[in-house]
């Protein structure tokens, strides 16, 4: 028989809705292309970490003699699981390598020999399955950024007397920053960094455009007149557009050298902008000057005004006065020679060592100001500069608009590999400059590239970026959709973006082009809001970082539903008109409506669908999953629904879990997408079933088999009862049976908030929306005691307790049973090791782990020492050093490891000899079995066939050309991983089985490689554990949590509420037919609230649960009112759920109907067990000596200004000074105090509160000297 699914009755009218993407693309698809592991080496694109490596090589030393060069990287196996990696604290990483080659271009040096060496460059945090880093035991989700994509931005703003300015900033990947304003003289300025300013035409001059002349004809405004007595007379009376200089040179004598250096001067004859008179024109013949300036006498020069103001504020006249004042500029100090002020420019934005605008750069700066530049050329060029200033001008002139930094095509998406990207190019650089200074030290000795590189360079950056980044963030796990929600959000915030405190309303906005993109109803309440977003259901991250969406394209009002849809960005996206997904169309996809309401831009015009151009493909693609996962969110209010997203996130995985009656659709791609559950490879029967494991016999063809070194069952391990990072537990159960036929991707288990495959975040609950003796006043609900009995809403929740054991000056910590000075019942569950068995009760105070370490005042003598190690410790010199439970602890234990590090001494070292040399042993003749079952299937393939030449990665011929193959020869080939080159037979097939033979043979000899290696550690090493540990003891503990009054429950639609009352069940309203409901709330919790989608869930529930069947009804697309109503019809119960309900204390029937259904409830994470804390005494703050705040550090509740208030307006003085003195922070009164309360005395009086010295040593820090006086 085949296991079944659930099958739900879908209310969407759209048709051909595309297949959603998967849900983790953006961390999984990003993290491939960055290591590009899959790829061949010479087919890696130019992108990732292999682009770092090209950026970063080749590395010469200082007087280019030697020259590392890298060829290429590649990765071992990692040494442990993910779950070891867990269980340990470990980072789940694998061992970088790369192939370097060293060689000299110093004829001096032939002697050196061309070294090709793998060097190993550190251990490297690996991706696992489902899009999550392992640091340290924890695991992570590295967030994706949004952050303004480089290129250039024209922007306005006002100065504070009204004048508009306008300004265009260059930002770029890495480099200065240039930006070019105006200001309210009309001047325009360049600010380079945003600190020094200097006016544009002197950045002009420096880049090439040296004179007047040069600067003006880039913008076409002034004549050239030539100077003769007769021309000037022609132009009198028109105005200069450029200075007249007389140029002359001065010699002088220099004192070092005693060389004749000659001096250009200039002195200004005429100033720009002189109307010529008859007296100017000897003047100019004078100079010498060969032509003249004059303003074009047409008015489109108007436009031009600030190019002239600025020549007149330029204190320049060359391109060497040019240079040199900005060098000025920038380093507040005199350049050194002219070469070193030219440069400077050169290498703030012409360098591509200094200065780059990365691909995204260069495509907007093309794209904003319509070049042709090419991809590769990442620098500013001359003309960039000039088309930027261009346009500045014709917006100063109202001929162009300023750009929206809000919108999408501005900002990009940095995804994981790019931030690891942009870590690697830190850390080699760090790398490279070592490189450089270990060559120049190492003159003349030979060395290798092994010498010359420090792996720890790396490692550390790696390290650091995972360990305290903003966006590498611990994950939230407390559910399936929690994990896939934080792997898909983007943040604003962290290192290259906003702060919290500078983001203005604008940013956080919902902005039109957030439409497919951005979901504009899932963001934190709070500070954060608007600054971290989700990405929406079909929304996709191109290769240029820009979020696009899909479209179906519309030609003449007809759409061809075959065609896959089209992705367009936000920039593609501007001045198309797009329908809405749900208009009505024919069978061939023509749109039957006269009129049809689009989008363009941020604004809604009806129109003609002829002049349509795209159609959204689905009406749930504006949100994203956690929206999408919401029924009827048409008919909640954006802030309500903004809730209910957020706090299906917290919801608890129950112990018997219930996929809703009224669900979306998306339930089941979320839960396959979140990868918790196990999926059937293949076609199969399932041939063995426990709660721990599933076994399936897979369906294969002859050549699956005969290519493939595994057998045809495969076992599947259920994770049982696993701790997650929020103290959840995934715990998987099979939902197959033995026999069963499974297909391709088909569930085998359910577990972890799904059921049969799909997610299921709480349980279907019968309601009432009516009040109840006031105990759902304010939200509050109204549970009845079967909800508690039967288990509806219990959750495990699963602790995890740590005790490591280290090397003290005084000697060695031990865990043991034995401690001093502790009953035996304290230990009666404890093992030889201290810790406590599996299946025990813990309660508050118990002993968890025994652990007894060495006290002493002083270190003990070797003579101590010795006696100690002969006669054994005495007892009183160690003390109790055991974990207890804390004091809210009850639960069961359910798993407890130890690990520990190999002992080393002589009879150890020995002993581990021989077991490596066994395993060795072990291990060749696996490798030997493996090598024989190869050889025997590829006989079976190719045998009395005739090679064709098979090479190895070296070109050498291994199986040469012509001969036959037989047992003999295919035995004889010592190492079959290197063949690859040539071809082995004629047939392409056959060639292609032995090429897919000998691939899965290197994974399995790969793998026996892993274990091998991982065996030998285990015998040398013992456990890796972190520095100064010896032994790590974990103790888990499950605690069965029903639910309580104060736990915090909700509904999917933000109507969140607290259990204010457990009622029996008898006790409960009930129908006629004398059901009683399981919960009741408070009607008015809905109008003032708008989130009437309840309402619509609680009525379809009910005839869902009446007539047995499950339904979708999917956002903006979903049940009608009328549909609603066919349903309640069929099933027998009254419209809209009204109905009469009964008192089940008097059994007397209510005045008025009320709603009654079946609604999806949550139990949410902030659970009362949580909370609860009361304290007597505890820990003190150190300086003011009050008690500490908060449960986790066992601190006490803050009596603060008001409540002193309120007991001073009762008149309660005592009570007030006991709570102020010796219930807080007078120390000798506390101990007085406590004192008297043993001994039965009255209280004693109060003393001097701390908090008064510390009044006085702040005093004194202000140079106070103050006595207290008797």
């Amino acid at each position: 028989m085949l296991a079944t699914q659930t099958e739900r009755l879908n209310f969407s009218n759209v048709k051909n809705r595309p297949d959603y993407p998967d849900f983790l693309d953006i961390q999984i698809q990003s993290f491939q292309d960055f290591f590009q592991l899959e790829t061949k080496s010479d087919e890696r694109e130019a992108e990732g970490l292999y682009k770092t490596f090209m950026e970063n090589f080749p590395i010469t030393d200082t007087r280019n003699q030697f020259v590392l060069e890298f060829l290429d990287y590649f990765v071992d196996p990692p040494r442990y699981s993910i779950q070891e990696c867990i269980e340990r604290g470990l980072t789940y990483s694998v061992p970088l390598k790369a192939r370097l080659k060293l060689y000299c271009t110093d004829p001096e040096h032939e002697d050196f020999e061309t070294i090709v060496q793998d060097v190993y460059l550190g251990t490297i945090p690996y991706m696992t399955p489902s899009g999550t880093f392992c640091i340290n035991g924890a695991e992570r989700v590295v967030v994706s950024q949004l952050h303004r994509s480089p290129g250039v931005f024209f922007g306005q703003s006002f100065h504070a007397n009204g004048t508009k300015l306008y300004s265009a900033r260059v930002i770029p990947f890495k480099g200065s920053w240039i930006e070019f304003a105006t200001d309210i003289n009309s001047v325009m300025y360049a600010y380079i960094d945003r600190k020094k300013k200097l006016p544009v035409t002197t950045l002009f001059r420096a880049i090439g455009f040296e004179r007047d002349k040069d600067i003006l004809e880039i913008f076409d405004l002034a004549e050239e007149v030539k100077v003769t007595k007769s021309g000037l007379k022609k132009v009198l009376g028109r105005k200069l557009a450029a200075r007249v200089l007389n140029t002359w040179y001065e010699d002088f004598v220099d004192e070092d050298t005693g060389e004749v250096v000659s001096i250009e001067r200039n002195e200004i004859v005429l100033d720009r902008d002189t109307e010529l008179e008859k007296e100017h024109i000897e003047e100019i013949l004078e100079t010498g000057t060969k032509t003249i300036l004059l303003h074009k006498e047409d008015n489109s020069t108007g436009d031009y005004a600030i190019i002239h103001n600025t020549l007149q504020k330029d204190p320049t006249n060359s391109e060497k006065e040019a240079v040199e004042h900005i060098y000025r500029q920038l380093r507040n100090a005199e350049p050194p020679d002219e070469e070193t002020a030219r440069g400077i420019i050169d290498k703030l934005f012409f360098s591509d060592q200094r200065y780059n605008l990365g691909e995204v750069g260069r495509y907007r700066m093309n794209k904003k100001l319509g070049l042709d530049i090419a991809m590769d050329k990442q620098v500013l060029t001359k003309e960039d500069i000039i088309t930027i200033i261009k346009y500045l001008i014709e917006l100063i002139n109202s001929k162009a608009e300023i750009d929206d930094i809000d919108h999408l095509s501005n900002r990009r998406v940095r995804t994981v590999g790019e931030q690891l990207s942009q870590q690697f190019g830190v850390g080699l650089a760090r790398m490279a400059r070592t490189i450089r200074e270990r060559m120049n030290v190492r003159d003349n000795e030979v060395f290798t590239p092994i010498d010359l590189i420090n792996a720890k360079t790396l490692s550390s950056v790696i390290n650091s970026f995972f360990g305290t980044n903003q966006l590498s963030q611990f994950m939230d796990q407390t559910n399936p959709l929690a994990e896939i929600t934080h792997k898909r959000r983007l943040s604003a915030l962290g290192p290259g973006g906003l702060s919290r405190e500078r983001a203005g309303f604008e940013v956080r906005d919902v902005h039109y082009t957030h439409y497919g993109r951005l979901c504009p109803i899932e963001t934190p309440e709070g500070p954060n809001i608007g600054l971290i977003s989700s990405l929406s259901v079909y929304a996709k991250v191109n290769a240029l970082g820009f979020i696009e969406t899909p479209y179906r394209k519309v030609d003449d009002g007809k759409i061809n539903l075959d065609e896959s849809p089209i992705y367009l960005s936000a920039e593609e996206e501007e001045g198309m008109k797009i329908a809405q997904a749900n208009i009505p169309l024919d069978d061939k996809g023509n749109i039957e409506a006269e009129r049809v309401i689009a989008r363009l831009e941020g604004d809604f015009p009806v129109e003609d669908p002829k002049n349509v151009n795209y159609i959204d493909v689905a009406p749930n693609q504006i949100s994203s999953i956690s929206a999408s996962l919401i029924p009827f969110l048409e008919h909640d209010d954006a802030n309500r629904a903004l809730m209910g997203s957020n706090m299906m996130r917290q919801a608890v995985p129950l112990l018997r879990v219930d996929s809703p009656i009224v669900g979306t659709g998306l339930e089941r791609q979320v839960a396959s997408d979140s990868r918790v559950l196990i999926n059937a490879e293949g076609a199969g029967t399932v041939e063995y079933v426990d709660a721990n494991m599933v076994t399936i016999k897979y369906d294969r063809s002859e050549e699956e088999r005969q290519v493939s070194f595994d057998s045809d069952s495969k076992s599947y391990n259920l994770i049982k009862f696993r701790k997650t990072n929020q103290g959840t537990s995934i715990n998987l159960k099979p939902i197959v049976k033995v026999g069963d036929r499974v297909e391709r991707g088909q569930v085998l288990c359910q577990g972890y908030a799904t059921e049969a495959g799909e997610l299921a975040l709480g349980r279907n609950m019968k309601v009432a929306f009516m009040p109840w003796k006031g105990y759902n006043f304010e939200d509050a609900i109204v549970i009845s005691e079967k909800v508690v009995r039967e288990d509806i809403f219990t959750s495990i929740h699963v602790d995890e307790y740590s005790l490591d054991v280290r090397d003290t000056k005084l000697g060695n910590e031990e865990l043991t049973n034995d401690i001093p000075n502790v009953s035996e019942e304290a230990t009666k569950d404890l093992d030889e090791y201290g810790m406590i068995r599996i299946g025990a009760e813990v309660k508050p105070g118990d002993i968890l782990i025994g652990k007894i370490t060495p006290k002493g005042e002083s270190d003990p003598t070797p003579e101590e020492k010795l006696l100690r190690a002969i006669f054994g410790d005495k007892a009183g010199d160690v003390k109790d050093a055991s974990l207890k439970a804390s004091p809210s602890l009850n639960g069961v234990v359910i798993d407890k490891k130890l690990f520990e590090r190999a002992i080393k001494d002589k009879r150890k070292r020995a002993q581990d000899k021989e077991d490596i040399a066994r395993l060795e042993v072990e291990y060749d003749a696996k490798f030997d079995d493996l090598k024989a079952v190869l050889v025997e299937k590829l006989f079976n393939l190719i045998g009395g066939k005739t090679a064709q030449g098979v090479k190895n990665d070296l070109g050498e011929d291994i199986l040469p050309k012509g001969k036959k193959y037989t047992l003999k020869m295919l035995n004889s080939v010592e190492d079959y991983t290197h063949l690859t080159q040539g071809t082995w037979t004629t047939d392409d097939e056959l060639n292609s089985m032995v090429a897919d033979l000998i691939h899965n043979y290197k994974i399995k000899e790969n793998d026996l490689q892993g274990n091998l290696r991982r065996e030998k550690f285990t015998i040398s090493v013992g456990d890796e554990l972190p520095a100064g540990i010896i032994k790590l003891a974990k103790i888990y503990i499950a605690k069965k949590r029903k639910l309580k009054v104060g736990d915090k429950m909700a509904g999917r639609h933000g109507n969140k509420g607290i259990v204010a009352r457990i009622v029996r069940e008898e006790d409960m309203p009930f129908l006629e037919d004398g059901t009683p409901v399981d919960i009741v709330l408070n009607p008015l919790g809905v109008p003032s609230r708008m989130n009437i989608g309840q309402i619509y869930e609680t009525v379809l529930g009910w005839a869902g649960q009446k007539l047995g069947r499950k339904f979708a009804t999917p956002i903006f697309d979903g049940a009608t009112l009328d549909q609603i109503n066919e349903l309640t019809d069929e099933a027998g119960i009254p419209r809209f759920g009204h109905t009469h309900l009964y008192d089940g204390g008097t059994g007397d029937r209510f005045d008025q109907p009320a709603t009654v259904g079946v609604i999806y409830m949550l139990k949410l994470g902030h659970m009362v067990d949580d909370k609860m804390h009361a304290r007597s005494i505890g820990p003190y703050s150190l300086i003011t000596q009050q008690p500490l705040g908060g449960k986790a550090q066992f601190g006490g509740q803050r009596f603060g200004e008001m409540e002193v208030w309120a007991l001073e307006a009762y008149g309660a003085s005592s009570t007030l000074r006991e709570i102020l003195t010796v219930k807080s922070d007078d120390v000798i009164g506390r101990a007085k105090t406590y004192e008297s309360i043993v001994k039965g005395e009255p209280m004693p009086e109060p003393g001097l509160r701390e908090s008064f010295n510390v009044l006085m040593h702040e005093l004194k820090g202000l140079g106070l000297d103050i006595r207290l006086e008797e």
